[in-house]
């Protein structure tokens, strides 16, 4: 993620946005929405800016519309990248927010689902958080994963895949290009114990589901394509 598509289009953090609210879950500030009588769960992890952006909340609603209990951690705890901080660029403060640390932070999350009653979990990362989706990916933590325009994720990451996965990348993306798309597609199919999905997206850059221009009607429906994509893995694998 040193490449500077990773910090295009910024979104406008809101901490009031969303039908849902913000409670503490497993000790993280949590956006929460959707049915707490719903026996399944979506985990959504949110690439550097955070979990009070507009657009991924209002994917959180939709998500939760469906009939999932849904839950957004702030896994940077009140620290979001700031692309408005020269003295900070995304280097220095992924020093501070490392995906490993985002994967131990997630187990405890993943319990107190489970402690819930929650018989049945799929998580989704995006950019940054897909590098903690798919370390996530083993049976004893979710069900199903779904990878949208993943950053730091390498062959090796995909080959421990042990659950349902879909990637879904751009076709305009320095970090996760079409061409290592194709590498993750040819290791999941020669794993047959594993369904898997891969959909390179065109004319799409990096970050296009989450970061997109709402006045951009183009924008808005590839974006909502991705996450009618999403929706349906999660639909057919989390139960």
């Amino acid at each position: 993620m040193s490449g500077p598509q990773c910090c295009d289009n910024p979104p406008t953090l809101s901490p009031t946005s969303g039908a849902g609210h913000v409670e503490k879950f497993a000790g993280l500030d949590t956006y929460v929405t959707g049915s707490s009588d719903s026996k399944l769960a979506i985990l959504l992890i949110s690439d550097i800016f955070g979990y009070e952006a507009p657009n991924l909340r209002k994917l959180a609603d939709k998500i939760a519309a469906a009939g999932f209990y849904v839950v957004v951690p702030d896994f940077f705890n009140g620290d979001p990248y700031c692309p408005d901080n020269a003295e900070r660029p995304v280097l220095v403060w992924l020093k501070d927010h490392g995906a490993d640390k985002g994967f131990e932070d997630a187990k405890p999350v993943i319990q107190a689902l489970k402690n819930k009653g929650i018989t049945a979990i799929g998580a989704a990362g995006f950019c940054w958080g897909a590098k903690v989706v798919v370390q996530l990916a083993k049976r004893e933590f979710i069900q199903a994963a779904v990878l949208l325009h993943p950053s730091f994720v390498s062959v090796d990451d995909i080959k421990a895949v042990e659950v349902p996965i879909a990637v879904l990348g751009a076709e305009i993306d320095h970090l996760s290009p079409p061409a290592l798309l194709k590498q993750f597609e040819e290791v999941l199919n020669a794993k047959p114990e594993v369904n898997c999905y891969v959909k390179i997206f065109p004319k799409v850059s990096h970050g296009w589901t989450v970061r997109y221009d709402v006045e951009d009607e183009n924008a808005v429906k590839c974006a909502e394509e991705a996450h009618g994509n999403m929706l349906e893995w999660f639909t057919n694998h989390v139960k």
